[in-house]
């Protein structure tokens, strides 16, 4: 293919039946898309395994890559809850009548065609299509080469869902993954309203430094954990360690351990049999380093550099020991991507102070920085996490898939 402008295009011209769809309409399609999902779940793992396959073992991307029944049973769930959800177009946002006697109505209404941008996550697939079509816009998917065939398996889902309500199989495009095409995809002004990159840092700074199309900024997450000098330690381990390895190849697992001098003795010991157990590799500072060494922890580095503001992606991190809690903000202002930071400390006024320094989307005290999503938030599922601050911040969820229109009702007024 030598131009996409042509789906674009088509795309575009789809986002109109999408638009004019119900309420009630929207919301069937979505449940049969999610009985879909279910029922044809054995073609889906088919095509997925395909990706699995082309991907090394030891790629951190690979968990991202994975689907099996679990995971398509917990999409399937998260569509039904995307339908339940009220849909925010149309609803009236403010409405007054002006001393001439005009009614000014301010209406929520769909954004028209968003274009995704994203990496090896097929779930994403069905997560933004989900997104898109509950808040009437139509989208254009463009998805990595590793998860092609996951993906195309889920858009011929999703394209029976729209054929059933009479729906264009345009209002969501899957498009190819030639990279020479994705400068046209961000320079689509005439056909797509905004474009939102969802990966790693790179897949998000080209997009920034080459798009034409207003972006939005979601994904990289470079998030640390402070332990202050008044943290339940036993708290602030169970706290790090689910940061940490839960889920360690997203955007809300933990990257770097910033802890207090006064306790890093005490807490970093801790932290290891968890630690040993997952194999986590350690990029330890001068401090924390000669600590670690005396406990004859096998993973472990001398930090570089490099090594904070590193978003790893794996069973990595890094550790810094800090002389107290100013100290532990400077190296967040540095460092941070200004997705989701956290502090462990059973002081209040020291929890307060950080929530209100510390310059992210999500800011927690006592709690995981894994629980950014929007999902958790109870917002349904996400595009992503935004970390910019126009339009929308953190979770990316349904309510902020609309712009506003101006309404003016007259009665024949005219302009002296």
């Amino acid at each position: 293919m030598t131009s996409i402008l042509p789906l674009l295009e088509q795309t575009h011209l789809a986002a109109d039946a999408v638009r004019r769809l119900s309420d009630a309409s929207k919301q069937a399609l979505l449940l049969h898309l999610a009985d879909l999902i279910v029922v044809h779940q054995d073609a889906v793992l088919q095509a997925n395994q395909i990706d699995l396959d082309r991907m090394d073992d030891a790629d951190p991307k690979k968990d991202r890559l994975l689907l099996n029944p679990v995971r398509l049973e917990a999409i399937a769930a998260s569509i039904r809850d995307v339908a339940a959800l009220p849909c925010p177009a149309g609803q009236v946002l403010s409405e007054r009548t002006l001393p001439n006697g005009i009614l000014l109505r301010k209406m929520a209404v769909p954004l028209g065609v968003v274009g995704i941008i994203y990496e090896s996550r097929p779930n994403v697939t069905l997560d933004v299509s989900a997104l898109c079509l509950r808040s009437g816009n139509a989208v254009a998917l463009r998805g990595s080469s590793d998860a092609w065939h996951s993906n195309q398996a889920l858009v011929h889902l999703i394209h029976q869902a729209l054929v059933a309500f009479d729906v264009p199989e345009a209002a969501v495009t899957l498009l190819p993954t030639d990279r020479a095409l994705v400068q046209e995809l961000l320079t689509a002004t005439r056909y797509v309203d905004m474009i939102i990159p969802r990966g790693s840092e790179s897949l998000i700074r080209f997009v920034r430094q080459h798009s034409l199309v207003p972006t939005i900024e979601t994904g990289a997450g470079v998030c640390h954990t402070y332990v202050h000098r008044a943290a339940d330690l036993e708290k602030a381990r169970d706290i790090v360690v689910n940061a940490k390895v839960s889920r360690p190849s997203v955007c809300n697992a933990l990257d770097t351990i910033l802890l207090d001098q006064d306790i890093a003795a005490r807490f970093l010991p801790m932290l290891l049999p968890d630690f040993e157990r997952w194999q986590v590799e350690v990029f330890a500072d001068a401090p924390s380093l000669a600590i670690l060494q005396q406990t004859g922890y096998s993973r472990l580095q001398a930090a570089q550099a490099e090594d904070f503001g590193r978003e790893f992606l794996d069973y990595k991190c890094s550790v810094r020991v800090v002389a107290n809690l100013e100290e532990a903000l400077e190296h967040i202002r540095q460092h941070s991507s200004r997705h989701s930071e956290a502090i462990v400390s059973e002081e209040e006024a020291a929890c307060q102070y950080f929530m209100e320094t510390v310059d992210a989307a999500a800011v927690y005290a006592n709690a995981s920085t894994r629980f950014t999503d929007g999902g958790e938030f109870g917002l349904g599922a996400e595009i992503g996490i935004s970390t910019q601050k126009l339009h929308a911040r953190g979770p990316f969820a349904l309510e902020k898939l609309v712009t506003e229109k101006w309404m003016a009702w007259g009665t024949g007024q005219v302009r002296g």
